[in-house]
């Protein structure tokens, strides 16, 4: 897509500019095309929009006399002061008080003028005007009167109650949890309350699973599929058309297999390996062809396009396709014949690319093997398994040589490995959380991680070169500030940092990761690493992935359960397959993908935000049970109100500063730490604390701690007069907080260590998808 908006203001900005219509900047750009007419006047009535222009009663577009207005999405804080982020990435954010608000809600699209004075670094401003509602639906708690009814939104940062007037309730009654609609914002602040009806009723607030079916819909995630959907699902064959085989390279009787975890069942790649006659291995890597099942435009892909992608909560998975597809036809099941995409690729014996191609397939998957399996046969040698899966065993061993030097390349260029272990909620058949679990990468998920890896960026630095609109999966250097706060913070470890943060390698990166390895602040120095880089996005232009040290990366290998690898998929049946590379065809991907990529990128942090909540939730609510008991942990942050205290579980807690009772604290920024004021005592981020779980705010999903061994805070007198009590900092500023993970650890009961782990089916697939 061509962009305009540097050419326009490059004309509105020069010093001999006159006010311009429409139909003037059309002749002037020579936009004569339809398409690229449409992306000048959505640009000319985006740059209106955020007061970068301003259209006179001729309908002429002249410049701002007010330069100081700046166009972005709102982000509320409980607190009740917020944040404009604003939709230009080269300005930061600014700070909004909570009396220049002025009626916006979290989320809202709105234009804020910049104030001249500023405090200290920050920038702060005020709304002037709310261009679009961000949110028309929410999840609450219903409460009835007489006449009416109010709700009380579950988020925290939706501070406003939405009444309900009569009659629109659909005879939901106190404590129902409820989905609602509104339908009127007040127009100003002194105006009341917004409106709404109640669209549905989630069930009482106490009834099993409620909870994070609440969750689903806050975030606006959607359970069922409509019914056209459903119908074009079921006209979709339970067996393949052999006709849609003819023209594809048959794979049938090469030995493929598939590695997932035990309870997985959409299989969406397979994978072969063997050594060639050259001494050089051959990969190929075979994914499910959904988009030969789910045409452009159709109702399936509509659905996928709004869902974005899958989403993996505690007790459920909420799949972007229907399961007819995603664990049938579309599935790379066992002894079946099943439409692929290939990418084959040929390595040296260490790890170089020197050949690939990629091709329409189709396939008969020999086995359907776990990573349990496969990690009892590589890392334990365990020959009862090797004997039931003796015909696998010798090709596991190539494939395991491979990875090992696809692996070994990979980190040698720089690849930054953050090996965290993952934490899992086990809930029973009512949704109660039995026990937090931890899920280890053995070496079957790091072999297929490495393969899907491989075959990514092979796809992605073919179509680099062939020059023409692909979806990519970007990762772009860290931001310079956010890296010298973290560097900054390592000094006080004594860690040395090669290269500055404006010009560090990943490997600089990997090396202090190698540093800090076997120490106790080992994980907490990776977590803040992570959080100092920028977060990875899809994207139209290859820009590579900083994080694993690659010139060309995309999303290629889950089709099933992503919408950007359908489309790459469309992309290479398009360009590869029927050939249309035509000057029409180019410039339809241009305009298309842009929005894709940014559409696709918010439906991911959605799910990562839906994922995170009832993780969070689900946690807190399994705490309830240990409350009293002690535990010993890592501080993983620490903030002017006290410390945030991780358990080897990745369970995190608060110990506020009113709990540490021994001395007065003082928060030292520089060096990350509480310190005593009489004893110098000092509690800094990797020291190691045995704390007591003191209680749990399951609304706000908190858990308090402190630490053994403070005395008891002394009670204060009761007052005659009543008072209104604020919450205290902690619960305010918890989504500010840093966090942490120790990879390995005992939880500390009763002052007697006992492991707090068991083995459970692994699911590394997922978590190395994600990159």
């Amino acid at each position: 897509m061509r962009d305009f908006k540097e050419e326009i203001l490059a004309i509105v900005n020069s010093n001999d500019y006159k006010p311009m219509t429409t139909d003037e900047f059309k002749e002037s750009f020579g936009a004569d095309d339809s398409d690229e007419f449409k992306d000048m006047v959505k640009t000319l009535v985006s740059l209106e929009e955020s007061g970068k222009l301003v259209r006179t009663k001729k309908d002429k577009y002249m410049k701002s006399p007010d330069s100081n207005k700046v166009k972005g999405t709102l982000s509320m804080h409980k607190r009740g002061f917020g944040f404009l982020r604003p939709e230009e990435d080269d300005i930061e954010d600014v700070f909004i008080p909570p009396n220049a608000v002025n009626g916006a809600f979290d989320g809202d699209t709105v234009l804020v003028e910049v104030e001249t004075n500023t405090r200290g670094d920050k920038t702060e401003g005020h709304v002037v005007s709310i261009l679009e509602r961000g949110v028309t639906k929410f999840v609450g708690e219903y409460s009835a009167n007489v006449n009416y009814g109010f709700v009380v939104p579950d988020s925290k940062t939706f501070k406003t109650d939405v009444f309900i007037p009569r009659n629109n309730n659909l005879g939901a009654i106190d404590g129902h949890k409820v989905l609602v609609e509104i339908t009127k914002y007040p127009e100003s602040e002194d105006q009341g309350n917004p409106e709404g009806h109640v669209v549905q009723i989630l069930g009482h607030k106490n009834d099993p699973g409620v909870d994070i079916l609440s969750i689903i819909y806050q975030h606006g995630i959607d359970i069922d599929f409509p019914d056209e959907v459903l119908e074009q699902a079921e006209a979709v064959p339970e067996e393949i058309n052999q006709d849609d085989a003819k023209g594809r390279t048959d794979l049938r009787d090469e030995f493929t297999i598939t590695i997932d975890g035990a309870d997985a069942k959409d299989l969406d790649d397979a994978v072969g390996v063997k050594r060639l006659d050259n001494g050089n291995f051959e990969l190929t890597v075979s994914i499910a062809d959904v988009s030969h099942y789910i045409t452009k435009n159709s109702p399936m892909d509509e659905e996928a396009y709004n869902r974005g992608t899958s989403v993996y909560l505690v007790d459920r998975v909420i799949p972007m396709i229907p399961h007819r597809l995603s664990n049938g036809i579309c599935s790379l099941n066992p002894h079946v014949d099943r439409l692929t995409l290939s990418c084959r690729m040929e390595f040296t014996p260490g790890g170089k690319a020197v050949d690939h191609e990629i091709f329409e397939s189709v396939i008969n998957s020999d086995y359907r093997m776990t990573y349990d399996n496969v990690n009892l046969m590589l890392e334990d040698k365990d020959q009862g398994v090797i004997d039931e899966f003796k015909e696998v065993y010798e090709p596991l061993l190539i494939a395991e040589e491979l990875a090992a030097a696809l692996r070994n390349k990979r980190e040698k260029r720089g690849a930054i490995d953050f090996d965290f272990d993952e934490a899992a909620v086990v809930v029973g058949d009512d949704g109660t959380p039995e026990d937090i679990v931890l899920r280890d990468r053995g070496t079957g998920e790091k072999m297929i991680e490495e393969f899907m890896l491989a075959a990514n960026e092979a796809v992605a630095e073919h179509f680099h070169w062939m020059d023409v609109p692909f979806m990519y999966r970007i990762h772009e250097e860290p931001k310079e500030e956010k890296l010298s706060k973290f560097f900054d913070f390592l000094t006080g470890f004594g860690v040395v940092v090669k290269g500055k943060g404006n010009q560090i390698h990943p490997h600089a990166l990997q090396e202090i990761i190698e540093e800090v390895k076997g120490r106790p602040e080992e994980m907490v120095i990776s977590t803040l690493m992570l959080r100092s880089m920028q977060q990875a996005k899809y994207s139209p232009e290859s820009l590579g992935h900083f994080g694993l040290s690659t010139e060309f990366y995309t999303h290629f290998t889950s089709p099933i359960r992503r919408y950007p690898d359908l489309i790459v998929h469309r992309l290479i049946r398009e360009y590869l397959f029927n050939g249309k590379t035509d000057a029409k065809t180019i410039r339809r991907n241009k305009s298309e993908l842009p929005d894709i990529a940014q559409h696709t990128s918010e439906r991911e942090r959605r799910a990562q935000d839906a994922e995170r909540d009832t993780d969070d939730l689900k946690k807190a609510e399994y705490m309830m049970k240990h409350v009293g008991e002690t535990f010993e942990g890592v501080v993983a942050g620490v903030m002017n109100f006290g410390m945030f205290v991780e358990l080897p579980n990745t369970i995190e807690g608060l110990v506020h500063v009113s709990h540490m009772t021994d001395d007065h604290y003082n928060f030292n920024e520089r060096a990350m730490a509480m310190i005593g004021e009489r004893t110098g005592t000092m509690f800094r981020i990797g020291d190691k604390v045995e704390i007591e779980v003191l209680g749990v705010n399951l609304e706000e999903r908190l858990i308090d701690f402190k630490v053994v061994g403070m005395p008891d805070r002394k009670k204060r007198p009761e007052r005659r007069q009543s008072s209104v009590t604020i919450k205290g900092d902690a619960r305010d500023n918890k989504k500010e907080k840093t966090r942490s993970r120790e990879k390995k650890g005992s939880f500390r009961k009763g002052g007697k260590k006992k492991p707090f782990y068991k083995s459970v089916a692994k699911k590394a697939k997922e978590r190395s998808r994600g990159l």
